[in-house]
Protein backbone atom coordinates (compact mmCIF):
# COMPACT_ATOMS: atom_id res chain seq x y z
CA UNK A 1 0.00 0.00 0.00
CA UNK A 2 1.14 3.30 -1.35
CA UNK A 3 0.89 6.25 0.99
CA UNK A 4 -1.72 8.01 -1.19
CA UNK A 5 -3.52 4.26 -0.92
CA UNK A 6 -3.06 4.60 2.69
CA UNK A 7 -4.76 8.40 2.97
CA UNK A 8 -7.55 7.40 0.74
CA UNK A 9 -8.02 4.24 2.90
CA UNK A 10 -8.00 6.72 6.28
CA UNK A 11 -10.07 8.85 4.37
CA UNK A 12 -12.94 6.44 3.47
CA UNK A 13 -12.76 4.62 6.93
CA UNK A 14 -13.25 8.12 8.94
CA UNK A 15 -16.26 9.02 6.04
CA UNK A 16 -17.81 5.10 7.42
CA UNK A 17 -17.50 6.12 10.84
CA UNK A 18 -19.08 9.36 10.68
CA UNK A 19 -21.77 8.49 8.77
CA UNK A 20 -22.61 5.63 11.30
CA UNK A 21 -22.30 8.01 13.76
CA UNK A 22 -25.01 9.99 12.25
CA UNK A 23 -26.73 7.28 11.02
CA UNK A 24 -26.95 6.46 15.42
CA UNK A 25 -28.65 9.45 16.23
CA UNK A 26 -31.48 9.01 13.11
CA UNK A 27 -32.18 5.74 14.46
CA UNK A 28 -32.47 6.46 17.75
CA UNK A 29 -34.92 9.30 17.03
CA UNK A 30 -37.06 6.99 14.83
CA UNK A 31 -36.60 4.24 16.97
CA UNK A 32 -34.67 1.77 15.33
CA UNK A 33 -31.95 -0.50 16.40
CA UNK A 34 -28.77 1.13 14.86
CA UNK A 35 -27.16 -2.20 13.59
CA UNK A 36 -29.61 -2.36 10.83
CA UNK A 37 -28.24 0.95 9.40
CA UNK A 38 -24.80 -0.25 10.23
CA UNK A 39 -25.59 -3.75 7.77
CA UNK A 40 -27.75 -1.27 5.35
CA UNK A 41 -24.13 0.82 4.71
CA UNK A 42 -22.29 -2.46 4.56
CA UNK A 43 -24.72 -3.26 1.70
CA UNK A 44 -24.73 0.31 0.16
CA UNK A 45 -20.57 0.51 -0.16
CA UNK A 46 -20.82 -3.20 -1.10
CA UNK A 47 -20.33 -4.78 -5.12
CA UNK A 48 -23.72 -4.50 -5.95
CA UNK A 49 -24.10 -0.57 -5.39
CA UNK A 50 -21.03 1.32 -4.85
CA UNK A 51 -18.85 -1.19 -6.15
CA UNK A 52 -16.62 -2.63 -3.39
CA UNK A 53 -15.42 -6.38 -3.72
CA UNK A 54 -15.49 -7.48 -0.55
CA UNK A 55 -15.96 -12.16 -0.14
CA UNK A 56 -13.41 -13.24 2.05
CA UNK A 57 -15.11 -15.10 5.10
CA UNK A 58 -12.13 -15.78 6.87
CA UNK A 59 -11.25 -11.95 6.83
CA UNK A 60 -14.46 -11.30 7.98
CA UNK A 61 -14.41 -14.25 10.51
CA UNK A 62 -10.90 -13.20 11.76
CA UNK A 63 -12.24 -9.69 12.04
CA UNK A 64 -15.19 -9.90 13.02
CA UNK A 65 -14.23 -12.18 16.51
CA UNK A 66 -12.08 -9.88 17.55
CA UNK A 67 -14.53 -7.67 17.24
CA UNK A 68 -16.69 -9.24 19.52
CA UNK A 69 -13.97 -10.05 21.88
CA UNK A 70 -13.89 -5.84 22.07
CA UNK A 71 -17.46 -5.92 21.92
CA UNK A 72 -17.80 -8.21 25.08
CA UNK A 73 -14.96 -6.79 26.53
CA UNK A 74 -16.91 -3.79 27.03
CA UNK A 75 -19.61 -5.09 28.25
CA UNK A 76 -17.70 -6.77 30.89
CA UNK A 77 -16.16 -3.64 32.13
CA UNK A 78 -19.68 -1.92 31.92
CA UNK A 79 -21.54 -4.36 33.99
CA UNK A 80 -22.00 -3.54 37.45
CA UNK A 81 -21.00 -6.88 39.88
CA UNK A 82 -23.76 -6.08 42.00
CA UNK A 83 -26.42 -6.58 39.20
CA UNK A 84 -25.32 -9.68 38.11
CA UNK A 85 -23.89 -11.34 41.57
CA UNK A 86 -27.26 -13.22 42.65
CA UNK A 87 -28.17 -14.05 38.97
CA UNK A 88 -24.54 -16.10 37.72
CA UNK A 89 -26.65 -19.45 38.52
CA UNK A 90 -29.46 -18.60 36.29
CA UNK A 91 -27.20 -16.64 33.66
CA UNK A 92 -25.19 -19.72 33.67
CA UNK A 93 -27.97 -22.35 32.96
CA UNK A 94 -29.49 -19.55 29.89
CA UNK A 95 -25.74 -19.59 28.34
CA UNK A 96 -25.41 -23.17 28.76
CA UNK A 97 -28.29 -25.64 28.82
CA UNK A 98 -30.54 -22.86 27.21
CA UNK A 99 -27.92 -22.61 24.14
CA UNK A 100 -28.20 -26.38 23.90
CA UNK A 101 -32.21 -26.36 24.09
CA UNK A 102 -32.88 -23.36 21.64
CA UNK A 103 -30.15 -25.42 19.41
CA UNK A 104 -31.88 -28.71 19.18
CA UNK A 105 -35.54 -27.29 19.14
CA UNK A 106 -34.16 -24.63 16.24
CA UNK A 107 -32.77 -27.60 14.58
CA UNK A 108 -35.97 -29.78 14.53
CA UNK A 109 -37.68 -27.17 12.98
CA UNK A 110 -35.17 -26.27 10.12
CA UNK A 111 -34.78 -29.95 9.19
CA UNK A 112 -38.54 -31.42 9.52
CA UNK A 113 -40.35 -28.38 7.98
CA UNK A 114 -37.93 -27.16 5.33
CA UNK A 115 -36.67 -30.43 4.50
CA UNK A 116 -33.04 -28.81 5.45
CA UNK A 117 -30.03 -31.56 6.51
CA UNK A 118 -29.47 -32.19 9.59
CA UNK A 119 -25.85 -30.79 9.68
CA UNK A 120 -27.27 -27.34 7.74
CA UNK A 121 -29.99 -27.86 10.26
CA UNK A 122 -28.02 -27.89 13.19
CA UNK A 123 -25.37 -25.14 12.40
CA UNK A 124 -28.85 -23.05 12.14
CA UNK A 125 -29.57 -23.44 15.35
CA UNK A 126 -26.63 -23.10 16.89
CA UNK A 127 -25.93 -19.92 15.56
CA UNK A 128 -29.06 -18.43 16.27
CA UNK A 129 -29.04 -19.64 19.86
CA UNK A 130 -27.06 -17.06 21.04
CA UNK A 131 -28.16 -13.58 22.20
CA UNK A 132 -26.17 -11.06 21.57
CA UNK A 133 -23.97 -8.90 23.36
CA UNK A 134 -23.93 -5.60 21.59
CA UNK A 135 -27.67 -5.38 20.75
CA UNK A 136 -28.63 -6.21 24.51
CA UNK A 137 -26.44 -4.00 26.30
CA UNK A 138 -27.43 -1.39 23.32
CA UNK A 139 -31.16 -1.49 23.70
CA UNK A 140 -31.54 -3.09 27.18
CA UNK A 141 -29.50 -0.21 29.25
CA UNK A 142 -32.17 2.53 27.90
CA UNK A 143 -35.00 0.34 29.48
CA UNK A 144 -35.68 1.33 32.98
CA UNK A 145 -35.78 -2.39 33.74
CA UNK A 146 -35.71 -4.22 36.99
CA UNK A 147 -32.45 -5.10 37.82
CA UNK A 148 -33.30 -8.61 37.62
CA UNK A 149 -34.52 -8.88 34.19
CA UNK A 150 -31.93 -6.90 32.90
CA UNK A 151 -28.78 -8.34 34.51
CA UNK A 152 -30.23 -11.57 33.95
CA UNK A 153 -30.24 -10.61 29.90
CA UNK A 154 -26.77 -8.99 30.02
CA UNK A 155 -24.78 -12.15 32.02
CA UNK A 156 -26.51 -14.26 29.64
CA UNK A 157 -25.18 -12.42 26.45
CA UNK A 158 -21.56 -12.72 27.72
CA UNK A 159 -21.82 -16.31 28.81
CA UNK A 160 -23.56 -17.62 26.00
CA UNK A 161 -20.84 -16.71 23.23
CA UNK A 162 -18.84 -19.35 24.54
CA UNK A 163 -20.88 -22.56 23.94
CA UNK A 164 -22.82 -21.43 20.71
CA UNK A 165 -19.05 -20.93 19.26
CA UNK A 166 -18.29 -24.51 20.59
CA UNK A 167 -21.13 -25.83 18.90
CA UNK A 168 -20.87 -24.62 15.45
CA UNK A 169 -17.12 -25.38 14.97
CA UNK A 170 -18.33 -28.96 15.84
CA UNK A 171 -21.16 -28.80 13.44
CA UNK A 172 -18.73 -27.13 10.82
CA UNK A 173 -16.59 -30.87 10.88
CA UNK A 174 -16.19 -31.77 7.37
CA UNK A 175 -17.05 -34.60 6.95
CA UNK A 176 -19.77 -34.64 9.35
CA UNK A 177 -19.76 -37.19 12.57
CA UNK A 178 -20.61 -35.63 15.78
CA UNK A 179 -19.95 -38.02 19.04
CA UNK A 180 -21.65 -36.86 22.41
CA UNK A 181 -18.45 -37.72 24.66
CA UNK A 182 -16.51 -35.99 23.02
CA UNK A 183 -18.71 -33.19 22.46
CA UNK A 184 -19.51 -32.73 26.26
CA UNK A 185 -15.81 -33.26 27.14
CA UNK A 186 -14.40 -30.06 24.54
CA UNK A 187 -17.10 -28.18 25.87
CA UNK A 188 -16.15 -28.76 29.68
CA UNK A 189 -12.62 -27.91 29.06
CA UNK A 190 -12.95 -25.03 27.06
CA UNK A 191 -15.50 -22.78 29.21
CA UNK A 192 -13.72 -24.23 32.10
CA UNK A 193 -10.42 -23.50 31.12
CA UNK A 194 -11.18 -19.99 29.51
CA UNK A 195 -13.07 -19.31 32.45
CA UNK A 196 -10.47 -19.94 34.94
CA UNK A 197 -7.75 -17.99 32.55
CA UNK A 198 -10.05 -14.83 32.57
CA UNK A 199 -10.87 -14.86 36.69
CA UNK A 200 -6.66 -15.30 36.55
CA UNK A 201 -6.15 -12.53 34.31
CA UNK A 202 -8.48 -10.16 35.95
CA UNK A 203 -7.39 -10.55 39.64
CA UNK A 204 -3.67 -10.04 38.53
CA UNK A 205 -4.64 -7.62 36.87
CA UNK A 206 -6.85 -5.92 39.69
CA UNK A 207 -3.61 -6.51 42.01
CA UNK A 208 -1.12 -4.66 40.04
CA UNK A 209 -3.30 -2.12 38.47
CA UNK A 210 -3.97 0.27 42.10
CA UNK A 211 -0.38 0.10 42.81
CA UNK A 212 1.00 1.02 39.61
CA UNK A 213 1.90 4.99 39.46
CA UNK A 214 1.67 5.53 35.72
CA UNK A 215 2.57 8.69 34.21
CA UNK A 216 -1.13 9.38 32.80
CA UNK A 217 -4.59 8.80 33.49
CA UNK A 218 -5.04 7.57 30.19
CA UNK A 219 -2.52 5.13 30.64
CA UNK A 220 -5.18 3.36 32.59
CA UNK A 221 -8.01 2.69 30.52
CA UNK A 222 -5.16 1.43 27.95
CA UNK A 223 -3.73 -1.17 29.97
CA UNK A 224 -7.39 -2.13 31.56
CA UNK A 225 -8.48 -2.59 27.74
CA UNK A 226 -5.06 -4.96 27.18
CA UNK A 227 -5.23 -7.15 30.09
CA UNK A 228 -8.79 -8.28 28.82
CA UNK A 229 -7.30 -8.35 25.15
CA UNK A 230 -4.47 -10.76 27.11
CA UNK A 231 -7.34 -13.30 28.50
CA UNK A 232 -8.86 -13.21 25.15
CA UNK A 233 -5.77 -14.10 23.49
CA UNK A 234 -4.45 -16.56 25.91
CA UNK A 235 -7.57 -18.77 26.42
CA UNK A 236 -7.74 -19.00 22.45
CA UNK A 237 -4.06 -19.91 23.00
CA UNK A 238 -4.84 -22.42 25.10
CA UNK A 239 -7.65 -23.88 22.48
CA UNK A 240 -10.00 -22.35 25.51
CA UNK A 241 -12.63 -19.77 25.14
CA UNK A 242 -11.63 -16.44 24.41
CA UNK A 243 -14.77 -14.89 24.27
CA UNK A 244 -15.35 -16.03 28.03
CA UNK A 245 -11.99 -15.55 29.45
CA UNK A 246 -12.83 -12.05 27.80
CA UNK A 247 -15.57 -10.90 29.36
CA UNK A 248 -14.77 -12.34 32.87
CA UNK A 249 -11.44 -10.74 32.84
CA UNK A 250 -13.31 -7.20 32.13
CA UNK A 251 -16.38 -8.50 34.72
CA UNK A 252 -13.21 -8.39 37.75
CA UNK A 253 -11.25 -5.36 36.11
CA UNK A 254 -14.74 -3.51 36.69
CA UNK A 255 -15.28 -4.25 39.96
CA UNK A 256 -12.07 -4.04 42.28
CA UNK A 257 -12.06 -0.64 42.40
CA UNK A 258 -9.41 0.57 39.92
CA UNK A 259 -8.60 3.90 39.46
CA UNK A 260 -9.97 6.24 36.55
CA UNK A 261 -12.66 4.02 36.43
CA UNK A 262 -14.97 6.78 34.73
CA UNK A 263 -12.11 7.21 32.07
CA UNK A 264 -12.04 3.22 31.52
CA UNK A 265 -15.42 3.10 31.03
CA UNK A 266 -16.03 5.67 28.75
CA UNK A 267 -13.05 4.24 26.81
CA UNK A 268 -14.18 0.97 26.71
CA UNK A 269 -17.56 2.06 25.36
CA UNK A 270 -15.98 4.08 22.88
CA UNK A 271 -13.94 0.75 21.32
CA UNK A 272 -17.45 -0.71 21.90
CA UNK A 273 -19.19 1.71 19.35
CA UNK A 274 -16.03 1.22 16.53
CA UNK A 275 -16.16 -2.46 16.92
CA UNK A 276 -19.65 -2.28 16.57
CA UNK A 277 -19.68 0.10 13.14
CA UNK A 278 -16.83 -2.10 11.91
CA UNK A 279 -18.68 -5.64 12.29
CA UNK A 280 -22.00 -5.06 11.17
CA UNK A 281 -20.42 -2.53 7.47
CA UNK A 282 -18.11 -5.76 7.43
CA UNK A 283 -20.45 -8.27 7.30
CA UNK A 284 -23.10 -6.16 5.11
CA UNK A 285 -20.30 -5.67 2.45
CA UNK A 286 -19.82 -9.74 3.16
CA UNK A 287 -22.97 -10.56 2.04
CA UNK A 288 -25.05 -10.31 -1.81
CA UNK A 289 -28.59 -8.65 -1.57
CA UNK A 290 -29.20 -10.10 -4.97
CA UNK A 291 -29.57 -13.69 -3.55
CA UNK A 292 -31.01 -12.34 -0.06
CA UNK A 293 -34.65 -12.26 -1.17
CA UNK A 294 -35.19 -16.18 -2.00
CA UNK A 295 -34.12 -17.17 1.95
CA UNK A 296 -37.07 -14.54 3.06
CA UNK A 297 -39.29 -17.57 3.61
CA UNK A 298 -36.67 -19.92 5.27
CA UNK A 299 -35.75 -17.21 7.51
CA UNK A 300 -39.04 -16.73 8.53
CA UNK A 301 -39.68 -19.89 9.34
CA UNK A 302 -36.42 -20.88 11.45
CA UNK A 303 -37.22 -17.07 12.76
CA UNK A 304 -40.62 -18.15 14.06
CA UNK A 305 -39.56 -21.66 15.41
CA UNK A 306 -36.94 -20.13 17.47
CA UNK A 307 -38.99 -16.82 18.74
CA UNK A 308 -42.25 -18.88 19.61
CA UNK A 309 -40.89 -22.49 20.98
CA UNK A 310 -37.27 -22.83 21.37
CA UNK A 311 -36.46 -19.55 23.59
CA UNK A 312 -39.43 -19.59 25.67
CA UNK A 313 -38.99 -23.40 26.03
CA UNK A 314 -35.09 -22.79 26.89
CA UNK A 315 -35.93 -19.90 29.30
CA UNK A 316 -38.57 -22.03 31.07
CA UNK A 317 -36.65 -25.04 31.51
CA UNK A 318 -33.63 -23.36 32.61
CA UNK A 319 -35.22 -21.10 35.32
CA UNK A 320 -37.29 -23.73 36.82
CA UNK A 321 -34.82 -24.03 39.83
CA UNK A 322 -35.46 -20.41 40.24
CA UNK A 323 -38.23 -18.33 41.30
CA UNK A 324 -38.80 -15.56 38.74
CA UNK A 325 -42.11 -14.73 37.95
CA UNK A 326 -43.94 -15.41 34.80
CA UNK A 327 -44.10 -12.23 33.35
CA UNK A 328 -40.47 -11.57 33.39
CA UNK A 329 -40.20 -15.05 31.80
CA UNK A 330 -42.35 -13.64 29.05
CA UNK A 331 -39.82 -10.96 28.55
CA UNK A 332 -36.94 -12.97 28.68
CA UNK A 333 -38.52 -15.12 25.90
CA UNK A 334 -39.73 -11.99 23.96
CA UNK A 335 -35.94 -9.65 24.40
CA UNK A 336 -33.38 -13.00 23.11
CA UNK A 337 -32.26 -10.17 20.73
CA UNK A 338 -29.81 -11.51 18.08
CA UNK A 339 -27.72 -9.47 16.06
CA UNK A 340 -23.85 -9.51 14.94
CA UNK A 341 -22.65 -12.65 16.66
CA UNK A 342 -24.97 -15.03 14.28
CA UNK A 343 -23.33 -13.52 11.38
CA UNK A 344 -19.87 -13.86 12.57
CA UNK A 345 -20.78 -17.15 13.17
CA UNK A 346 -22.31 -17.89 10.18
CA UNK A 347 -19.21 -17.61 8.35
CA UNK A 348 -17.32 -20.71 10.29
CA UNK A 349 -19.45 -23.35 8.17
CA UNK A 350 -18.58 -21.40 4.80
CA UNK A 351 -14.76 -20.97 6.01
CA UNK A 352 -14.84 -24.84 6.81
CA UNK A 353 -16.49 -25.55 3.56
CA UNK A 354 -19.49 -27.13 4.73
CA UNK A 355 -21.92 -27.58 1.69
CA UNK A 356 -24.88 -25.17 1.42
CA UNK A 357 -22.95 -22.86 4.01
CA UNK A 358 -23.88 -19.78 1.80
CA UNK A 359 -27.63 -20.66 2.04
CA UNK A 360 -27.15 -20.87 6.00
CA UNK A 361 -24.99 -17.40 5.68
CA UNK A 362 -27.81 -15.71 3.71
CA UNK A 363 -30.92 -16.96 5.62
CA UNK A 364 -29.32 -16.44 9.14
CA UNK A 365 -28.60 -12.75 7.70
CA UNK A 366 -32.42 -12.01 6.98
CA UNK A 367 -33.32 -13.55 10.07
CA UNK A 368 -30.96 -10.95 12.19
CA UNK A 369 -32.47 -7.94 10.08
CA UNK A 370 -36.14 -9.58 9.83
CA UNK A 371 -36.54 -10.03 13.90
CA UNK A 372 -34.55 -6.99 15.25
CA UNK A 373 -36.93 -4.87 13.19
CA UNK A 374 -39.57 -6.68 14.72
CA UNK A 375 -38.02 -7.09 18.53
CA UNK A 376 -35.86 -4.04 19.10
CA UNK A 377 -38.40 -1.20 19.01
CA UNK A 378 -41.28 -3.50 20.42
CA UNK A 379 -39.28 -3.91 24.02
CA UNK A 380 -40.40 -0.95 25.31
CA UNK A 381 -43.87 -1.75 24.74
CA UNK A 382 -44.00 -5.35 25.67
CA UNK A 383 -42.05 -4.33 29.18
CA UNK A 384 -44.89 -2.14 29.84
CA UNK A 385 -47.29 -4.64 28.87
CA UNK A 386 -46.32 -6.90 31.32
CA UNK A 387 -45.88 -4.25 34.33
CA UNK A 388 -42.18 -4.26 33.99
CA UNK A 389 -41.99 -0.56 33.89
CA UNK A 390 -44.05 2.28 34.74
CA UNK A 391 -45.26 4.55 31.78
CA UNK A 392 -43.01 7.39 33.71
CA UNK A 393 -40.19 5.31 35.13
CA UNK A 394 -37.25 7.42 37.11
CA UNK A 395 -34.19 6.04 35.31
CA UNK A 396 -31.63 4.89 37.61
CA UNK A 397 -28.51 7.38 38.70
CA UNK A 398 -25.48 6.51 37.70
CA UNK A 399 -22.93 7.31 40.61
CA UNK A 400 -19.34 7.33 39.66
CA UNK A 401 -15.65 7.86 41.37
CA UNK A 402 -15.09 9.85 38.16
CA UNK A 403 -11.09 11.34 38.04
CA UNK A 404 -10.64 15.17 38.35
CA UNK A 405 -9.32 15.84 35.14
CA UNK A 406 -12.92 15.23 33.79
CA UNK A 407 -14.50 17.48 35.51
CA UNK A 408 -11.73 20.05 35.18
CA UNK A 409 -10.79 19.99 38.31
CA UNK A 410 -7.48 20.57 40.88
CA UNK A 411 -7.18 18.83 44.09
CA UNK A 412 -4.76 20.46 46.08
CA UNK A 413 -3.58 19.50 50.12
CA UNK A 414 -1.90 22.13 52.51
CA UNK A 415 -0.91 22.02 55.86
CA UNK A 416 -1.08 24.74 58.34
CA UNK A 417 2.47 25.60 59.52
CA UNK A 418 3.35 26.99 62.94
CA UNK A 419 2.88 30.98 63.48
CA UNK A 420 0.64 30.79 60.39
CA UNK A 421 -1.52 33.29 59.67
CA UNK A 422 -4.10 30.86 58.80
CA UNK A 423 -4.70 30.17 62.14
CA UNK A 424 -8.07 31.00 63.78
CA UNK A 425 -9.21 32.38 60.04
CA UNK A 426 -12.55 30.89 59.66
CA UNK A 427 -13.62 29.44 56.52
CA UNK A 428 -15.41 31.95 55.07
CA UNK A 429 -12.96 34.55 55.86
CA UNK A 430 -10.32 33.07 53.59
CA UNK A 431 -12.84 34.18 50.37
CA UNK A 432 -11.13 31.67 48.22
CA UNK A 433 -12.52 32.43 44.52
CA UNK A 434 -15.21 31.02 43.02
CA UNK A 435 -15.44 27.83 43.03
CA UNK A 436 -12.84 26.84 45.28
CA UNK A 437 -13.93 25.26 48.35
CA UNK A 438 -12.70 23.31 51.24
CA UNK A 439 -14.02 19.94 51.29
CA UNK A 440 -12.43 18.20 54.23
CA UNK A 441 -10.20 18.91 57.51
CA UNK A 442 -7.91 16.92 58.94
CA UNK A 443 -6.96 17.53 62.62
CA UNK A 444 -5.99 15.44 64.90
CA UNK A 445 -6.40 12.05 63.20
CA UNK A 446 -10.33 13.16 62.80
CA UNK A 447 -11.56 14.29 59.32
CA UNK A 448 -14.47 16.42 59.02
CA UNK A 449 -16.73 18.84 56.53
CA UNK A 450 -16.28 22.12 57.28
CA UNK A 451 -19.08 24.81 58.20
CA UNK A 452 -18.50 28.62 56.87
CA UNK A 453 -17.91 29.14 60.21
CA UNK A 454 -15.21 27.13 60.64
CA UNK A 455 -11.80 28.21 62.67
CA UNK A 456 -8.72 26.53 60.99
CA UNK A 457 -5.63 25.04 63.37
CA UNK A 458 -1.99 25.03 62.93
CA UNK A 459 -1.75 21.29 62.27
CA UNK A 460 -4.75 20.85 60.14
CA UNK A 461 -4.29 19.53 57.00
CA UNK A 462 -6.98 20.69 54.45
CA UNK A 463 -8.22 19.17 51.13
CA UNK A 464 -9.45 21.81 48.62
CA UNK A 465 -10.99 21.23 45.11
CA UNK A 466 -11.00 24.42 42.56
CA UNK A 467 -10.62 24.16 38.93
CA UNK A 468 -7.84 24.66 36.56
CA UNK A 469 -8.28 28.38 35.86
CA UNK A 470 -8.93 29.38 39.14
CA UNK A 471 -5.68 27.19 41.31
CA UNK A 472 -3.21 29.40 41.02
CA UNK A 473 -5.42 32.19 42.28
CA UNK A 474 -6.40 30.26 44.95
CA UNK A 475 -3.07 29.38 46.06
CA UNK A 476 -2.28 33.18 45.67
CA UNK A 477 -5.10 33.42 48.47
CA UNK A 478 -4.00 30.68 50.77
CA UNK A 479 -0.18 32.65 50.48
CA UNK A 480 -0.93 35.80 51.52
CA UNK A 481 -3.16 34.66 54.22
CA UNK A 482 -0.78 32.96 55.62
CA UNK A 483 1.59 35.64 55.86
CA UNK A 484 -0.38 38.27 56.69
CA UNK A 485 -3.49 36.69 57.91
CA UNK A 486 -7.46 37.29 56.37
CA UNK A 487 -6.95 41.24 55.48
CA UNK A 488 -3.81 40.52 54.15
CA UNK A 489 -5.37 42.64 50.45
CA UNK A 490 -5.68 45.67 53.44
CA UNK A 491 -1.16 45.37 53.59
CA UNK A 492 -1.22 45.03 49.55
CA UNK A 493 -0.30 41.19 50.24
CA UNK A 494 -1.39 39.24 47.42
CA UNK A 495 0.48 35.83 47.74
CA UNK A 496 2.69 36.25 44.78
CA UNK A 497 5.61 33.32 44.82
CA UNK A 498 8.45 33.56 46.40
Amino acid sequence: MTLHQLYLALLAGGLVVLVSIVATRVAVSVGLPSLLLYLALGIVLGEDVLGIDFDNAQVAQNLGSAALAVILVEGGLTTRWSDIRELLAPAGLLGSLGVGVSTVVTAAGAHFLLGLPWQTALLLGAIVSSTDAAAVFAVLRVLPLPRRVSGLLEAESGFNDAPTVILVIVFSQTPFHVSAGSLVGTLAYELAAGAAIGLLVGWLGGLALPRLALPGSGLYPLATFALAVVAFAAAGAAHASGFLAAFLSALVLANVGLPHRAATRSFAEGLGWLAQIGLFVLLGLLVNPTELPREIGNALVIGLVLLVLARPLSVVLCLLPFRVPLREQVFLSWAGLRGAVPIVLATFPVVAGVPHSDRVLNVVFVLVVIYTLVQGPSLPLVARLLHLTPREATRQILVESAPLDVLDAELMTMTIPPTSGLHAVSVIELRLPDPSVITLIIRDGRSFVPSPDTRLETGDELLIVTTRKRRDLAERRLRAVNRRGPLAHWFDEFGAPD
